[in-house]
């Protein structure tokens, strides 16, 4: 899926202006690129094996090291809405930060407190579904090519974390259910990410609401290919290892995002043009 697809038209209706008086900025969001989706499913991966990481060397329990985790995404999420517009590296810390939190969120349901993974599934999308119809209700869009105020920004990252935490709930109940392996899992994911694409092109489903069933998507099918890498030969895995998988997934979004922030290739044409302030 490249720039005109999921995510490149408004979401049913028009957009509405943002109201007399409300300071309007830049789109906060980027492109959605070639480069949008492989970043995305990188820190997906990232999430996976660093919350796992995370989990084990910092001896501080799932519950602590998600309130550890938790304090630096709000600390990075302050820093993202004071700019004002899209900064590659802001933006993509925040994603890989919050894939981590969605994915500790979901542990701690199913770990500490011990809730069905078909509940926190069903919680996790219900809370999605209030979040779009809160957003669209407020600004008759749920695009995120108009990510321009505060207001929007903030419905944009609350879905955000709910569709890694639904994707991460739902990805851990289709394995279980299911018994796939990692590999199939993965090939699962991206065969249901390829029918979303194809439902777009061919049969004329909705630009936006492809693209947010696919952010979905991408979330267990990173954390399978995190998996496939980290987890142990005798577990199906490759043995990698969860520090290795995660260094060198890292590695290749800083990589990635270096040459975005100094090529642009991932911010709409009147951005390019405008020097950057922040």
């Amino acid at each position: 899926m490249t720039a005109d697809i999921p995510g490149a038209v408004e979401a049913p209706g028009t957009s509405r202006p943002a109201p007399t008086g409300r300071r309007l900025r830049w789109n906060k969001v980027p492109e959605v690129t070639a480069y949008f989706w492989v970043i995305k499913v990188l820190c997906t991966t990232v999430g996976e094996t660093a919350a796992d990481l995370l989990n084990e060397k910092l001896g501080l329990g799932l519950t602590g090291v998600s309130l550890l985790m938790s304090v630096v995404l709000v600390a990075v999420l302050v820093a993202q809405f004071r700019t004002r517009a899209y900064r590659p590296g802001i933006y993509w810390l925040a994603v890989a930060l919050i894939s981590v939190v969605g994915t500790l969120i979901s542990d701690n349901l199913t770990d500490n407190l011990g809730v069905p993974l078909e509940t926190s599934t069903l919680a996790f999308a219900v809370a999605l579904v209030v979040v779009f119809v809160a957003w669209y209700r407020s600004e008759r869009t749920l695009s995120i090519h108009h990510v321009d105020t505060t207001r929007r920004e903030s419905f944009y990252w609350l879905a955000v974390l709910f569709t890694f935490a639904l994707g991460t709930a739902a990805g851990d109940l289709v394995a279980e259910r299911m018994d796939l392996g990692y590999w199939l899992s993965a090939g699962l994911f991206a065969l249901a990410i390829a029918a979303v694409a194809v439902a777009h092109f061919a049969l004329g489903l909705d630009a936006v609401w492809s693209f947010w069933v696919a952010y979905i998507l991408t979330r267990p099918l990173g954390a399978s290919i995190g998996d496939y890498l980290s987890q142990p030969t005798a577990d199906g895995g490759l043995g990698l290892g969860t520090v290795i998988t995660s260094v060198l997934f890292l590695a290749v979004i800083l990589g990635l995002v270096v040459f975005l922030t100094v090529t642009r290739r991932d911010v709409s044409d009147p951005e390019r043009l405008t020097p950057q302030a922040s």
